[in-house]
């Protein structure tokens, strides 16, 4: 059910595109809107926060809905704060929270997954979200794609533009890692690219460029390489992964140590049955360089499958893990889970995109008594959530990582268990 299933549209005024109209903004909506009503519509607030009173500019006009943003603050909510990036105060897409109170994130942010999870989910019985901050709330971000305009300048693109901000930085960012790449007096690149910059946990900093990506894409080839050597070590607990700049890895700093340390507190008091004498067996899907490897070889003994798509991720993984009980499988999970000996325990950690139905179901059929589904977009995953449910599984524990500050973006990690026969 959407947002705009409650209304009745039978008295909605006439609204076009460009009108300006005054509404109270009265809870969040995924996405980084907010929720006011006109009329008969819903109309969802680009810069608006629950509490607000503000002049909106409509940009779309639908029977039951309609978008704008905020052209004027009327009467500003007790969590708006000064925009806290220049880069988005510029107009930058960036940091869209960028007025919002940190503290008020992580209780906006639970609010719009739990709305996700009934609407989409379909669940009535939710357990009550863990609320885990990961500091700091600025400079948190050591890996950036920064876009280059015609005249070689690298920036940050506006909302919804390719435009670039290209004179401030983002708060987001450690402030050294974009030093002489972005503001006055900045270095050029060559027009129309990428820039990838990171600093790795040697405090090394590699920069390239790549080749400029259709919106909503990555590019991985890269083209020059600027600073570095075009390789970034990575260190959590025992292990150091050394891979490609353009591969992934956390943004947050503190995310990998954090994630791996949930992860491994739920395995620690997991009670698995039906192992035999070979012990238990886990997937690792959608695995990457094999982050979460070391802590359920840990906490299980398991033997860990792990499959990645990139080729270069599953062989740093291999590279860095040597010793360990684990194989690496690059390929589509779709395709390769289905070679694999049935599993106790699956982590999986699927794209922007979620899982989808056929994986949910592919991973179902093997029944692992035990999933951790880490979920970085609420709607995709309430999807995946309301797919595990049919799948035999139950939604026992949720936890919500602020480790995006500044954004509307959060890491969510669901634990299921099968359902009872």
């Amino acid at each position: 059910m959407s947002d705009t299933a409650e209304l009745n549209t039978d008295s909605t005024p006439d609204l076009t595109k460009g009108d300006t109209i005054t509404v109270e903004v009265t809870r969040p909506a995924h996405g980084g809107e907010g929720i006011a009503h006109h009329g008969g519509r819903v109309i969802f607030v680009r810069g608006g926060f629950p509490g607000d009173d503000v002049d909106v500019e409509i940009t779309q006009v639908k029977k039951r809905f309609a978008r704008g943003f905020v052209v004027q603050v009327n009467s500003a909510s007790p969590h708006r704060v000064e925009s806290r990036c220049p880069a988005a105060a510029a107009g930058a897409g960036c940091c869209d929270y960028a007025e919002l109170a940190p503290g008020a994130e992580l209780d906006i942010k639970s609010r719009i997954l739990t709305d996700q999870l009934e609407r989409i989910g379909g669940l009535t019985d939710i357990p009550t979200p863990e609320l885990i901050d990961l500091e700091p709330a600025q400079g948190w971000r050591t890996r950036v794609r920064l876009g280059v305009d015609a005249s070689g300048r690298a920036g940050f693109r506006k909302v919804r533009s390719n435009d670039l901000v290209t004179d401030v930085a983002c708060s987001q960012v450690v402030p050294e890692l974009i030093d002489g790449l972005v503001g006055p007096g900045a270095r050029t690149f060559t027009p129309d690219s990428e820039v990838i910059a990171a600093i790795d946990d040697r405090g090394v900093r590699t920069v390239v460029e790549v080749r400029k990506a259709p919106r909503g894409r990555r590019a991985e080839t890269i083209l020059h390489v600027l600073e570095g050597d075009g390789r970034v070590e990575q260190t959590v607990g025992e292990h150091t992964w050394t891979f490609p700049v353009s591969g992934f890895w956390q943004a947050h700093t503190k995310a990998p140590g954090a994630y791996s340390a949930f992860i491994g507190e739920v395995l620690d008091g997991a009670e698995l049955t039906d192992v035999d004498k070979r012990g238990p067996v886990a997937w690792d899907l959608y695995g990457g360089v094999g982050l979460f490897v070391p802590v359920i070889n840990r906490a299980l003994g398991a033997h860990v499958h792990s499959v990645e798509l990139s080729e270069g991720s599953a062989e740093a993984g291999d590279d860095a893990l040597v010793g360990l009980p684990v194989t690496f499988h690059a390929g589509r999970v779709e395709s390769v889970t289905s070679q694999l000996p049935k599993p106790h325990v699956v982590v999986l950690d699927p794209p922007r995109t979620g899982a989808g139905s056929d994986v949910v179901a592919t991973i179902a059929e093997a029944k692992p008594q035990l999933v951790i589904h880490i979920g970085c977009d609420p709607a995709t995953f309430a999807r995946d959530v309301a797919d595990w449910s049919a799948g035999g599984y139950t939604l026992n524990r949720l936890a919500v990582f602020n480790a995006f500050p500044g954004t509307h973006h959060y890491e969510t990690i669901g634990v299921f268990t099968r359902k009872s026969a």
